[in-house]
């Protein structure tokens, strides 16, 4: 059972994968926290991308170091 559970899973992520370079998210461009989330958000979602899902994260920010 693990075994099947494991390939949907794959397979969901792949599907996602290909999903993000559809929409060109591996170009060269802007690398950000909001480019790197809206593509991680992308893989997640999967098959939901082709069902009208279209993940974006517009705003993010990354903790500062303390001093």
């Amino acid at each position: 059972m693990r075994g099947i559970l494991g390939v949907v899973v794959l397979v969901w992520l792949l599907i996602g994968v290909f999903a993000a370079y559809q929409r060109d998210y591996f170009a060269g461009g802007e690398t950000n926290c909001a480019t790197a989330g809206s593509i991680a958000l992308t893989v997640v979602v999967g098959p939901l991308n082709y069902a009208g899902v279209n993940p974006k994260v517009t705003d993010c920010s990354i903790p500062q170091p303390s001093q």
